[in-house]
């Protein structure tokens, strides 16, 4: 048996206005960047039984504009976590397929860790604004999920897609 975990990074967010890091809403090109992972997203058929996102505007706005028919748990603690507090959290995880949508540094370094070999593209080891990574999981539960054991399968970025 196998788990599918998709591991994205908010789409590109705005500076424009003067408001609080958590606070911060997507830009244009984020808005546009998120509704092409989500078409993408159903045309591969990878569409998620769960979303985790971090409770910030833009991550929110990013799992929004997907348009997935798909349950969202929105975790405070996935707001600028690390690595390992990913983990954790994915480790608590039930559905089959699970998305989860955070920040960098920490969902950049998660990707990293994760996968057995790294995907042949050098934007992943900079995680740009919107980067996604689907990982096949040769596991029957999240509380098995470990670092670097875990095949890439796909990697895309807006960039990639509009």
């Amino acid at each position: 048996m196998s788990k599918t975990l998709i591991v994205m990074r908010h789409a590109k967010s705005s500076w424009d206005e003067p408001v609080e890091d958590k606070c911060r809403l997507l830009n244009e090109r984020g808005r546009n960047g998120a509704t092409a992972l989500g078409d993408w997203m159903r045309r591969t058929a990878l569409t998620p039984d769960e979303i985790l996102c971090s409770s910030a505007t833009r991550t929110q706005e990013t799992a929004d504009r997907l348009a997935l028919d798909t349950p969202l748990t929105l975790n405070d603690a996935l707001y600028m976590a690390s690595s390992d507090v990913l983990m954790k959290h994915v480790q608590k995880a039930r559905a089959d397929t699970l998305l989860i949508v955070a920040h960098n540094p920490g969902i950049g370094e998660f990707a990293e860790r994760l996968a057995k070999i790294a995907p042949n593209n050098p934007r992943f080891f900079n995680y740009p604004s919107g980067a996604t990574t689907v990982f096949t999981c040769d596991i029957a539960d999240w509380s098995a999920l470990h670092f670097h054991q875990n095949t890439a399968a796909h990697f895309t970025t807006p960039h990639d897609l509009l």
